[in-house]
């Protein structure tokens, strides 16, 4: 009976919110409280929330922080020229921008943390997709995916939760299936283009004069910031004149008089930074850089844990660069709503994995899909746990698939001469997916800042991730490393 109200309960909250006809925030805590309910464990609810809340508080904790964090950098300046470079390379043409996206999404990944790419990613590419009325959920697409493809790096998180369950070293999992993930990176990037291709078809290569044609379509609000989430317009930042600027959230105020400036536009005339806005802190600009560098440092080596580090990077950050106490509050209200909106989106999910997993119902399932295995496939179990790593790590937290799935499909395998180490490697396919998932705070950020439903998303997303997960795997066996 868990089994089966437990998979009721995940199909229930997908088809409400790509309906549209529940918010997310609300379908994480409403679906599942019901269903405890009707496990005839309402009494326990309480516990199992709270036990959840606590489980994800540190992740919400690092989200907070790490907003308010690369928010301020954003402020500052210190991606202004990353952003530059990018606009220089996609000339307007879709392809290049989404490609770029990719490429993006795909270098910051190297930190092992999604909510730092997606912040890095919308903030630099949002303005450049709206202003060429380009898909935003292609751009939160080909984030995700080139994000879960990377997220297997040995300080991301899946590779060492699959070495601590397994007690195996994170080297002996990650190193082979080096070429497999390369594929797979290859794939998303192939993916891009083809994206890319349908909405240069939808679209056209834009010139400057088309480019400009089509901005002045584009609906929105004078005195919007010129970054999205990234609270660029500080004390001083009043557009002049109250002219209004075309373009979406991309430019907004101070744009209007620097929109000719051949410092805040590229040379296909896009310009998606307002490079006269007062938060600019050209002369801290290096101080920045290496305060980010550190962090990024300390992060990879696991010196602190993520939400200290974070959590001390903002408050230095806040410090050197707004010394004054208004400029520091303006900046953390600048990034309030992100912060809110995220934290939020955290909580109500620890209520739906605090009930799937207090309820049993997470183990039911997972010992009736493993069960359900024939024996013809046991010597099989590296293709078998690949393939199952697909739909596990999307309905489920790493956690939840690291250290209470994998250790089942391990012992499975050992019956059958399958090493525990081959396992390993194939539990890392689905992260292409897993990104994606309703249980991974890092998305909210994602479709978020993008201001992309979480339905539409999750409607366009799943099909890529999935094929980028089974090239993987093709890979993975192809070589031999399965």
């Amino acid at each position: 009976m868990l089994t089966i109200l437990g998979f009721v309960m995940i199909a229930t909250f997908l088809v409400l919110i790509m309906m549209k006809k529940m918010s997310p925030m609300a379908a994480l805590v409403l679906i599942p409280a019901l269903f405890c309910v009707l496990v005839g464990q309402g009494a326990h609810l309480g516990d199992y929330v709270l036990k959840g809340i606590g489980d994800l508080a540190p992740t919400a904790a690092m989200l907070m922080f790490a907003i308010i964090y690369f928010g301020v950098m954003i402020d500052v300046g210190l991606f202004d020229p990353v952003v530059r470079g990018i606009l220089r390379f996609c000339k307007a043409d879709p392809v290049r921008v989404v490609v770029g996206t990719a490429l993006l999404a795909a270098i910051v990944s190297l930190d092992g943390d999604g909510s730092t790419t997606f912040m890095i990613t919308v903030s630099a590419l949002y303005p450049l997709y709206k202003r060429l009325k380009m898909s935003l959920v292609v751009m939160t697409c080909v984030a995700a995916t080139a994000n879960g493809v990377m997220n297997t790096l040995p300080w991301g998180g899946p590779t060492a939760r699959a070495a601590t369950a397994l007690k195996l070293d994170a080297g002996d999992i990650f190193i082979p299936m080096i070429p497999a993930l390369a594929v797979g990176l290859l794939a998303v990037f192939v993916l891009a283009y083809v994206l890319g291709r349908r909405e240069r078809k939808r679209l056209g290569v834009l010139t400057l004069g088309d480019t400009r044609e089509v901005t002045e379509d584009v609906d929105v609000k004078e005195g919007e910031p010129v970054l999205v989430g990234a609270g660029a317009v500080g004390t001083g930042g009043a557009p002049s004149g109250g002219s209004r600027t075309a373009g979406g959230a991309g430019s907004g105020s101070g744009a209007a008089a620097s929109a000719g400036s051949p410092d805040g536009a590229d040379e296909t005339g896009l310009q998606a930074l307002d490079p006269r806005r007062a938060t600019l802190r050209p002369k801290l600009y290096w101080f920045n850089a290496a305060l980010t560098v550190a962090l990024l440092t300390l992060l990879i080596l696991q010196a602190l844990p993520i939400p200290v580090l974070f959590l001390l990077g903002a408050a230095l950050a806040l410090t050197v660069n707004f010394p004054q106490m208004k400029d520091q509050r303006a900046r953390v209200a600048a990034h309030a709503e992100n912060v809110l909106n995220v934290s939020g989106m955290v909580f109500a999910a620890a209520v739906f994995t605090g009930v799937l997993t207090g309820t049993g119902m997470v183990e039911h399932m997972a010992r009736w899909l493993v069960g359900g295995i024939p024996d013809a496939l046991g010597p099989h179990m590296g293709l078998v746990t690949g393939v199952l790593s697909i739909p596990l790590t999307y309905f489920m937290s790493n956690d939840g698939f690291y250290f209470g799935i994998v250790p089942i499909l391990a012992e499975a395998g050992a019956a059958h001469g399958v090493t525990p180490v081959e396992i390993a490697r194939a539990s890392l396919v689905g992260q292409a997916l897993h990104m994606s998932s309703p249980l991974v705070p890092a998305v909210y950020v994602l479709v978020g800042m993008a201001k992309v439903e979480f339905g539409d998303h999750t409607r366009f997303t799943v099909k890529w991730a999935a094929l980028t997960s089974l090239v993987v795997l093709g890979a993975g066996l192809l070589f031999g490393i399965i």
